[in-house]
């Protein structure tokens, strides 16, 4: 199955687009090749510039402390275990520990590196680190594989807060929902959102052995997919037959 996410506002669009570029940046650093250590900077880059939103850390603290209070109120409640509800409580705890007490923005440090800063103000340039502009970089890329590796941890390091709060959170908001199935006649469907009830991501899983692709919109009162197939002529094209698929909605 492929499965699809929408986020059903900027919070969560950020947060996703986060873990992605943190699964990434792991991806990325185990290797050993100079050429996929040289991309694993860039996404340093592309973190920093994401998480830089004055409000970023902000909001995750916020959400965290939600979770916490939600899931206090579950205590004395015979159908929720104490030892799993004190184990996640335990890991927010932690998380909202290690990013509150990180100072300033998100990988603010790092900044103060006038080396990798160097680099970051040519990486936009096409072809703007190569070794005549940047000779020094060009003789890192040629550095042991575990020595580039080391740098590597060190730089993510101011980042890893962020990263694991970001993931837990979203591993709870993935784990609020339950997937039905559900048909799309003639490769459209729609459907109400209950009043009263904010969701926050929709998940899709749908057969890739059926070449469909969808497109997804929604807000708080009503979400729609359309499905769609890549033709010949490399455009995407309304599928137009019935189709079924997963759907959660999570909150």
């Amino acid at each position: 199955m492929i499965l699809y996410e929408y986020p059903f506002n900027e919070r969560v669009r950020t947060y996703l687009r986060l873990e992605h570029l943190f699964t990434r940046l792991t991806e990325l650093v185990t290797r050993t090749d100079a050429l996929d250590h040289h991309f694993a900077i860039q996404t340093i880059f592309e973190i920093m510039d994401v998480a830089s939103r004055a409000d970023m850390k902000s909001d995750v603290l916020k959400d965290i402390d939600r979770h916490r209070i939600q899931l206090n109120g579950y205590r004395g409640n015979p159908a929720i275990s104490e030892r799993v509800l004190d184990e996640v409580i335990g890991q927010l705890d932690a998380c909202f520990s290690e990013l509150s007490g990180a100072t300033g923005k998100t990988g603010q440090s790092l900044t103060d590196n006038d080396w990798l800063m160097a680099i970051r103000s040519r990486i936009g340039i096409p072809g703007g680190t190569c070794e005549f502009d940047l000779p020094g970089y060009f003789h890192w890329q040629h550095h042991p594989a575990p020595l580039r590796q080391a740098d590597l941890q060190r730089w993510v390091q101011p980042l890893a807060p962020l990263a694991e709060a970001i993931m837990l959170l979203l591993k709870m908001m993935r784990d609020s929902g339950s997937p039905h199935k559900v048909v799309a006649p003639g490769g459209q469907f729609q459907q109400n959102l209950p009043q009263g009830r904010t969701y926050q991501l929709l998940r899709l899983a749908i057969n890739p052995n059926l070449g469909l692709i969808p497109e997804i919109s929604g807000n708080r009162l009503m979400l729609s997919v359309r499905l769609l197939r890549l033709g010949e002529d490399e455009r995407l094209h309304p599928a137009g037959e019935d189709a079924s698929f997963e759907l959660t909605l999570c909150s």
